[in-house]
């Protein structure tokens, strides 16, 4: 008998709403929100209010385009956490109230879970490259950065993560001293694909064990910036381009060192990468060039599924579905929590 899942995501800024029926995606609706541009950054109080607004038609035409009626849903999976409260709190009391008025359980979702489970989604029902356990998943966007060894659907351990900023923040935070606006990261990206990646040399951390640090690769940045600006008031605009590839290039190699050492710590070759960064070409072509050096298998998602969507939380709520793991009525979002 087929399962239909409705999922609901609503952590940060994108309300997202999309419907999974036996593991495979029928639709996958993402409404974003502009409004943060204006502020460098996500406003909390302008991202809950958006989702007030875009969280009823999302769901509606992620129902349509997935050409079923409501009432054919066995469940609705939504993120509970991590993420930002307000935002959370829309989505959760949405699912609630959808739930009650078609009498079908509730299924709670991890945030951070749930990108990394985006590898199990298929588009269409004879795919077949999903990961095989026990695998490695580089998690890495503008607020985790984690190393996680994945023995299956439901259990995942952290074995390394950031002790300060996380990559996808190092990239934002860099591109707005260089006036490049927000979100800094596809900006840093297309420029990077235009510079010399060898052009300027930023310092790396020595950080033991699997753990990431980004803060002293910032610092080094700007005081680069700094100390050139003081001879050269052009200089940014004259070597935005260089800039960008050498910031682009630190980061990967950072990311790179520590996954690869955990991979061969643990003697893992299965090896994927989720989260709103693993969009980089230059991380993806660094998880290319693993493979051929080093055997790896990788996963690299699609690019609709690096940033956060409904699909990934429908595919865990899918899973947790199977397994009988629905919540009740008394559930309330956490915003912070490790997996």
């Amino acid at each position: 008998m087929s399962v239909t899942i409705l999922g609901i995501e609503s952590s940060c800024d994108d309300t997202s709403a999309a419907v999974i029926r036996d593991g495979v995606m029928l639709s996958n609706i993402i409404a974003g929100q502009k409004v943060h541009e204006a502020y460098g950054g996500v406003v909390p109080e302008l991202a809950s209010r958006a989702h007030q607004q875009n969280i009823v038609p999302v769901v509606a035409e992620a129902i349509r385009q997935a050409g079923i009626d409501k009432t054919e849903l066995d469940a609705i999976a939504f993120t509970r956490g991590p993420g930002l409260m307000g935002s959370l709190l829309v989505g959760t009391s949405f699912t609630k109230g959808f739930a009650a008025s078609l009498n079908i359980p509730m299924v709670e979702v991890n945030h951070l879970q749930a990108h990394v489970l985006a590898h199990f989604i298929k588009e269409t029902p004879e795919d077949t490259g999903q990961p095989a356990f026990p695998f490695l998943c580089l998690l890495v966007s503008g607020g985790n950065s984690q190393i996680i060894l994945v023995k299956s659907q439901d259990e995942m351990e952290v074995i390394g993560q950031t002790i300060d900023d996380a990559a996808g923040e190092a990239f934002d935070k860099c591109a707005k001293v260089m006036g490049l606006g927000y979100p800094g990261g596809p900006v840093v990206n297309r420029l990077a694909n235009e510079g010399n990646a060898e052009a300027f040399t930023f310092s790396k951390p020595h950080i033991p064990g699997y753990d990431y640090s980004f803060s002293g690769l910032k610092t080094s940045f700007l005081y680069t910036l700094r100390d050139h600006l003081k001879e050269n008031p052009g200089f940014i605009e004259q070597n935005r381009a260089d800039l960008c590839a050498s910031l682009q290039a630190t980061v990967v190699d950072i990311l790179m060192n520590k996954l690869r050492k955990a991979s061969k710590d643990l003697g893992i070759k299965e090896v994927a990468v989720a989260g709103g960064v693993s969009a980089n070409t230059g991380l993806r072509d660094a998880f290319v060039d693993h493979a051929r050096r080093y055997g790896w298998k990788i996963h690299i998602p699609e690019f609709a599924f690096t940033t956060d969507n409904a699909a990934m939380v429908a595919m865990s709520g899918y899973f947790r579905y199977l397994k009988g793991e629905f919540t009740g009525m008394d559930v309330v979002p956490f915003s912070r929590v490790v997996i």
